[in-house]
């Protein structure tokens, strides 16, 4: 029975490349394959980038509310950055491991830089068949299980849910629980100090 799996992982710990290896492993099997993105994720435009520098283009960009078009001769639909997914896309990819008998393979973060679950994340670990962790470290040496995000270079934990990396002002790094609580209480402590200072000034 086809299956449909969820495998997440912290920021940079490969998925994407992950994604490409299985691809390429389908393809010398000359099974054929679909490769999804979400429409949301304009990193890339329409192509799945890794971080090592492989690139290919999607076969299909998903937006909400368009139906994936599914034919039984696929072997499998690999799904990039699934976290950006609705809970309606994420449970059309259970029907269609079910009903179509087609495997789906979704790579995506779990949760956020606050520590809040995205959207397609949230359903996937609800109803995907098989759940994988893929890991990667934190820069203390622990496991990364969290996501920090930097602008500026300074780390914060306001702003939108969605703000795609770009290399120079929004950057993300995967973090243990510990450095992430750590950060915020900093991050915290500092918000205070600021708003204390200011209003020492208005006096």
């Amino acid at each position: 029975m086809a299956k449909l799996h969820f495998r997440y992982a912290a920021m940079n710990a490969g998925k994407s490349t992950a994604l490409l290896q299985v691809a390429h492993n389908y393809e010398s099997l000359n099974k054929q394959l679909m490769i999804v993105k979400p429409a949301v994720d304009h990193k890339g435009g329409d192509r799945v980038v890794s971080r090592l520098g492989v690139e290919r283009s999607a076969d299909f960009l998903w937006a909400d509310g368009e139906p994936l078009p599914v034919t039984p001769e696929l072997a499998v639909i690999l799904v990039d950055e699934a976290q950006f997914l609705s809970h309606r896309q994420a449970n059309e990819l259970l029907d269609v491991a079910v009903r179509v008998g087609v495997t789906v393979i979704a790579y995506g973060l779990r949760t956020d830089f606050r520590g809040d679950n995205f959207p397609g994340a949230e359903r996937l670990l609800c109803v995907a068949h098989e759940i994988e962790e893929i890991r990667t470290l934190c820069p203390c040496g622990s496991k990364a299980t969290m996501n920090l995000r930097r602008i500026g270079g300074r780390p914060v934990f306001d702003g939108n849910q969605v703000a795609i990396d770009d290399g120079t002002t929004v950057e993300y790094e995967p973090v243990c629980a510990a450095c992430h609580q750590r950060y915020r209480g900093e991050a915290e402590g500092a918000s205070t100090r600021r708003s204390q200072g200011s209003s020492l000034e208005e006096r």
